[in-house]
């Protein structure tokens, strides 16, 4: 057995203080990473520092062509959210695929970026949105922040705080899910900014995690429907393999994935 410290910051620099006095200290959001890791013995921090009820972390905000979404805030919350359905429907419809509803109503967006699972589904709107990612440090641009597997560009004890996506003129999100856990075998969000940038995302596919598709941007770009991705070719070289599926059936998938969500934007 290890011994943790349980800690319930109720700031953000009361949470950063103690992350600092910790020699091998965990920020704890929703804990539906961090606590099954610990579970099974393959990590043991010295001090748990829970971001869950720091108030100045919870809420979703539109303001302008903006909606900000706070880091602790649930996923369930985002799902639900009438402020986030009318500026990124397809955010708040990405939202109510993850997991479960147990996993809904405790996972946070924080969390989800900040771990950065390479099937999770948060990074695909991040990055085809295009959104800014607040810390308590800095701001970090979301073709900035992604790193690859399980990397992002957090230093060692930095807190996201807030989430910004730009508005976009069209935005759609689909994904085919693994049956048990509800992780994307793959998923693709696009997104079509007010400026006409096209941006397209896709997560569950890529050995480095989420990853942006230019073939199938540059086909949006010329004509924006479902068919226009009918003659792009998706090279299965970097893309994940394993008992679930091939890289040629994922690089199929990132194809299909992408059509429907062009087909269910709004």
């Amino acid at each position: 057995m290890y011994q943790t410290i349980y800690h319930r910051a109720s700031s953000v620099d009361e949470a950063a203080s103690l992350f600092a006095k910790g020699s091998e200290a965990k920020f704890l959001a929703g804990g539906q990473t961090l606590l099954p890791v610990m579970k099974q013995r393959l990590a043991a921090p010295s001090d748990v520092i829970d971001l869950g009820k720091i108030k100045e972390l919870i809420g979703i905000e539109a303001s302008g062509d903006t909606l900000t979404i706070k880091a602790a805030t649930p996923h369930y919350d985002v799902a639900t959210s009438d402020t986030a359905k009318k500026a990124i429907p397809a955010l708040a419809y990405l939202a109510s695929l993850i997991g479960d509803p147990a996993v809904r109503y405790r996972g946070t967006i924080g969390g989800s970026l900040a771990n950065n699972d390479p099937a999770a589904d948060y990074p695909a709107a991040t990055l085809a949105l295009g959104a800014t990612i607040k810390t308590n440090k800095r701001t970090i641009a979301a073709d900035d922040y992604f790193k690859g597997l399980f990397s992002t560009a957090l230093e060692d004890g930095e807190i996201i705080t807030q989430v910004s996506f730009p508005v976009p003129a069209k935005a759609g999100y689909a994904k085919f899910p693994h049956p048990a856990s509800r992780f994307a075998l793959t998923g693709v969000f696009v997104a079509q900014t007010k400026s006409g940038e096209i941006r397209v995302a896709a997560t569950g596919a890529s050995q480095s995690g989420v990853m942006r598709v230019p073939a199938i941007e540059a086909a949006l770009k010329a004509n924006w429907s479902p068919s226009a991705i009918d003659s792009v070719s998706i090279s299965a070289s970097g893309l994940l393999s394993d008992i679930h599926g091939s890289s040629d059936y994922r690089a199929n998938l990132v194809k299909v994935m992408a059509q429907r969500a062009v087909a269910a934007a709004a």
